[in-house]
């Protein structure tokens, strides 16, 4: 007898889960959410802010026609002969680094340490160029998510985790007038702070924002401390760090301790985190989420995926080791390391949901069903129906 997986069930809980005024809540974000917002470019419907291929695209165009063009040339050409597929972004800058570490004063693999803290900046400039956007309303899933926040009275905060660099969830939670704490104080130059984050002493209603990777907001000084203050005009300190290989320890200090939030997090009794966005590309935050969740038997991530199953063979993998670690995906999921496609013998009364897609071509009273919340836009708009659910609550 086949195995299918309950596609109604499992929106059922997710939206049991987010009503829930007392579970430790989170969401990591990745870099797939940004493609949900889009704009209007010489005619062309485009995201606000690309994903990692995209970004990955444009930094090469304007690296290879510029006065860099033959060092990173030499570098891209290295990385293909070790045999990297697929290459991004993130594993270039990760790349450069760690021959940072290795070059000293000198040179390794026929490059000067000079020209790669050039490349390095130079990438990181281009970067900032790309992410420095601003939503153009506030009817963006992030607005949405924001409004969720701020709409339910919790024990515990929501705690928000993100692999981007951009400022887009600040631009939302700043707009919904929504407190949050990202591990920096101070007003005039505000400084990074790992006691803040340890102890936490902050009341519920405040938010928590971790930015993993680093932002575009943050900079180091000529000492190598980090400090937020967003200016473009100092790009060439910005703090982003795609990887957990660190050349300097003052600026690794920020990584490690939100890595070490978001490990403590999960490890939370009954805690759960849903992850938008985000493909399971780094290993380093794999290795973090399966950790916790090996030591906590009662929480649970739930990874919300865009494509099929199959498109993600990182998180596949993950998901079939760990029981507490759901992928939902587009045609199917893995739910406590059973992997099945969604049932598709449903009433065909069963109207499409915020979470559900009816499949043309379908027989009737049977029809194919796709998981929808993978869409960050979709998942937005999930969001949006629970805080109606709340406000009817609430008014009877």
């Amino acid at each position: 007898m086949e195995i299918f997986h309950d596609i109604i069930r499992q929106e059922s809980y997710l939206r049991q889960c987010l009503q829930n005024d007392k579970k430790p809540l989170g969401m990591l974000i990745g870099a797939g959410a940004p493609m949900a917002i889009r704009v209007n470019i010489s005619g062309n419907d485009c995201p606000l802010i690309p994903d990692i291929a995209g970004m990955t695209k444009t930094i090469c165009v304007k690296l290879k026609s510029g006065p860099l063009s033959s060092n990173f040339d030499l570098v891209y050409s290295h990385l293909i002969e070790d045999g990297i597929k697929d290459l991004n972004i993130e594993q270039i800058l990760s790349y450069i680094r760690s021959l940072l570490q290795v070059a000293g004063n000198g040179e390794v693999r026929g490059l000067k340490s000079s020209e790669l803290a050039n490349l390095d900046v130079a990438i990181c400039k281009i970067i900032v160029e790309i992410v420095n956007k601003e939503m153009p309303d506030a009817r963006s899933p992030y607005h949405k998510i924001a409004a969720w926040i701020r709409t339910i009275l919790r024990t515990c905060p929501v705690e928000l985790f993100t692999t981007n660099y951009d400022l887009l969830m600040e631009q939302a939670l700043e707009e919904f007038r929504i407190p949050y704490f990202d591990g920096f104080v101070g007003s005039r130059m505000t400084f990074f702070d790992p006691s803040a984050i340890e102890e936490d002493k902050l009341p519920a209603r405040w938010a928590r924002l971790w930015k993993l990777h680093g932002s575009i907001n943050w900079l180091h000084d000529e000492k190598g401390q980090v400090y937020r203050r967003f200016s473009t005009e100092n790009a060439d300190r910005t703090v982003i760090y795609p990887s957990h290989l660190k050349y300097d320890q003052s600026r690794k200090m920020p990584y490690l301790a939100m890595i070490d939030r978001l490990k403590a997090f999960i490890k939370l009794p009954s805690a759960m985190l849903i992850t938008s966005g985000y493909s399971f590309k780094d290993q380093h935050l794999n290795e973090t989420i399966l950790q916790a969740l090996q030591a906590s038997s009662t929480s649970i991530v739930f990874a919300l995926m865009y494509g099929k199953l199959e498109e993600y063979p990182e998180a596949f993998s993950l998901a079939q080791k760990s029981p507490n670690l759901s992928l939902l995906a587009l045609d199917g999921a893995i739910i406590g390391t059973k992997q099945a496609p969604w049932n598709t013998c449903i009433d065909d009364n069963q109207e499409e949901s915020i979470s559900l897609k009816r499949v043309a071509g379908s027989t009737i009273g049977v029809f194919d069903a796709n998981f929808k919340l993978g869409d960050f836009d979709s998942l937005g708009n999930f969001f949006e129906d629970i805080i109606g659910e709340e406000r009817g609550r609430v008014s009877e």
